[in-house]
């Protein structure tokens, strides 16, 4: 499959074009790259990345965005709308973290671009507020080998150490006293994920509390990925531990509005115990000759209509309509996983509840995802040790999904086998968004080719039709 499917058919804008094209065919072309991209999710076979898969909502969601796409929410005072839409979502995510429960600071947040804005403005707070109030000059941040590595890439852009330790292989969740043994006087925060990427498991984040308030340091909850779809699943009954602000030394949390928020990518929230943690990494230059300069974070001008969405998805879903999609989910993933533990030869790894992983000790899983693939599953994959996981969403609440990942797994289970019998390597490979593709001989330089190709548009494309 060619990484460049559209470069026979439309050619490639290698250079502004000196006269434009009219904007019917400009559509027609975006129109059928859509179509054909839509058709691959709407199957139901894909792991995450289509939270909502609802056409009708993110047609809502369109026209809300389309009435304020053009507007800077930079610009408050002449678009006051950016503050009532952020406020209110900051509220909100608030209100679901149960931010009433604090006595002991108050409660705010911001709104950032995604889980890697939120996790970068958290690690930025932690900085300022420990050398504004504790005096670290170098910092350091403990997470669990399992936390997203948005947390090693804002460690290294912001000149924190980053201590990795590892999880406990049951339970694929940290075990504190290993937490406890990495803190020294220049930590400034821990991790805890609900749920970890990986596996879809939760950190003992009270425990984990309890060891931040002894030895003085903050603790960050990562619910990117679980923040808007766990707390219904504790409403519904669902075995979910309080992972908010109701467990004392939770000092931060961040929650995804683009994943089961429904909102549109490129939105998320991180909020905060209180707000001096939150007012430490704001920014500001009083004299420059241009003006007074601040900013509450590392961004400057966003787009209103990013705003708007995300506080109409909100609003118009509220916590019933939460509810009831995270009821077909968690039922969708039990059904799922009662699939998978069918087999003998897989397990499911941990506890998980909507987002679950599965390896196998009888051959490598990877066999599996080859066999799947053609029939339009696209996991995505682990490594140490190999696995593959599906993040469920509303995709795979439609009819008959089930029903198609039980007989493909049931064929797929007997073609790992025979390909393990006879010695045969899998091609498959643990690539973060997807398993296609094993890296093997230089690992970084592949790496690089990878995200080259991804960037240089013209890269694998003759001559003729640049």
């Amino acid at each position: 499959m060619s990484d460049y499917p559209y470069a026979e058919r439309f050619g490639v804008t290698s250079a502004l074009p000196e006269q434009g094209r009219p904007r019917g065919q400009v559509l027609a072309e975006l129109s059928a790259m859509a179509a054909e991209e839509d058709a691959f999710w709407e199957t139901g076979k894909v792991s995450g990345t289509m939270y909502c898969g609802d056409h009708e909502h993110y047609a809502f969601l369109t026209e809300a965005f389309g009435r304020f796409a053009h507007v800077n929410a930079l610009q408050r005072d002449m678009c006051p709308s950016a503050t009532r839409f952020e406020g209110e979502i900051i509220a909100m995510v608030l209100d679901l973290m149960h931010a009433s429960a604090v006595e002991d600071g108050e409660p705010a947040g911001m709104v950032t671009t995604g889980g890697t804005g939120s996790i970068l403005h958290a690690l930025l707070a932690y900085r300022e507020h420990a050398a504004k109030t504790r005096g670290i000059t170098r910092p350091n941040f403990v997470k669990p080998e399992t936390g997203h590595p948005a947390f090693d890439k804002g460690c290294h852009l912001l000149g924190i150490e980053c201590r990795t330790v590892p999880v406990r292989p049951d339970t694929t969740t940290v075990d504190p006293a290993v937490v406890a043994a990495a803190i020294d006087e220049n930590t400034v925060a821990v991790l805890g994920s609900a749920g970890n990427y990986p596996y879809g498991t939760i950190d003992p984040i009270a425990e984990l509390g309890a060891l931040a308030l002894e030895r003085g340091v903050g603790l960050h909850v990562d619910g990117c990925l679980g923040g808007f779809i766990l707390p219904f699943g504790e409403e519904l009954g669902y075995d979910v531990p309080p992972f908010d602000f109701r467990v004392p030394g939770v000092t931060s949390i961040s929650a995804d509005t683009h994943k089961y928020g429904y909102a549109f990518k490129g939105s998320s929230v991180l909020v905060f115990r209180d707000k001096a943690l939150r007012n430490a990494q704001y920014f500001h230059v009083a004299g420059w000759s241009g003006g007074k300069y601040m900013s509450p974070g590392i961004e400057g001008s966003r787009s209103g209509g990013l705003l708007a969405a995300t506080w109409a998805s909100m609003v118009h879903l509220g916590r019933a309509g939460y509810r009831g999609y995270a009821a077909e989910i968690f039922r969708t993933a039990a059904a799922m996983m009662d699939v998978v533990r069918s087999h003998p030869e897989l397990r499911v790894m941990g506890s998980p509840t909507f987002c679950f992983s599965f390896t196998s000790d009888d051959f490598d899983i990877y066999h599996v995802a080859d066999f799947m693939r053609p029939r339009g599953w696209r996991f995505n994959g682990q490594q140490y040790p190999n696995a593959i996981h599906m993040a469920v969403t509303r995709p795979q609440t439609r009819a008959g999904v089930v029903e198609a990942f039980a007989a493909d797994l049931a064929e797929a289970v007997d073609y790992a086998r025979q390909q393990q019998a006879a010695g045969a390597t899998a091609e498959s490979g643990a690539i973060y968004g997807g398993v296609e593709g094993g890296l093997t001989s230089e690992i970084e330089d592949v790496i690089v080719m990878f995200m080259d190709a991804m960037l240089d548009a013209q890269q694998g494309v003759p001559a003729e039709q640049v």
